[in-house]
């Protein structure tokens, strides 16, 4: 009969509560201070996407059984919402997940226009009146 193989020492990144197995230690990431809150983008999406499709709140809100004074709430960022609530006002509005998403993602991604140093005025351009490439890392 054979002995059952020894039991390590899982380490202290894994018991209960830590879910992330031997040795890991999740350290915080530091976010830039510039980074909007998710609540911020998505809310700023909805209330967008809401006028470009000349819906009033309580159109949509109604259509995604929410409250009126919730969707408010959420299109200015002052409420987060559930997955389940977001997934109804998104269908309300005619979005795919992808959509939401991916919109967040090109907002977050548009390069910023930076004043060329020492040429009041200029937004991005070069000595001389030309244009200045920039170039951005992933």
């Amino acid at each position: 009969m054979s002995e059952p193989a020894p039991q390590s020492d899982p380490g202290p990144g894994s018991g209960p509560g830590r879910p992330y197995g031997p040795g890991f230690a999740p350290s915080p990431v530091p976010v830039p201070d510039d980074e909007p809150l998710m609540r911020d983008l998505i809310g700023a999406m909805l209330r967008r996407v809401r006028q470009e499709q000349g819906r009033t709140l309580r159109e949509v809100a109604e259509a995604a059984q929410v409250s009126l004074p919730y969707l408010s709430e959420v299109e200015r960022g002052r409420k987060e919402p559930s997955s389940e609530v977001l997934a109804a006002i998104r269908q309300a509005l005619g979005l795919r997940l992808v959509d939401l998403v991916g919109g967040m993602h090109m907002e977050l991604a548009a390069p910023a226009v930076v004043p060329v140093q020492g040429v009041p005025g200029s937004l991005g351009r070069g000595p001389a009146g030309g244009h200045r490439a920039v170039m951005l890392a992933a």
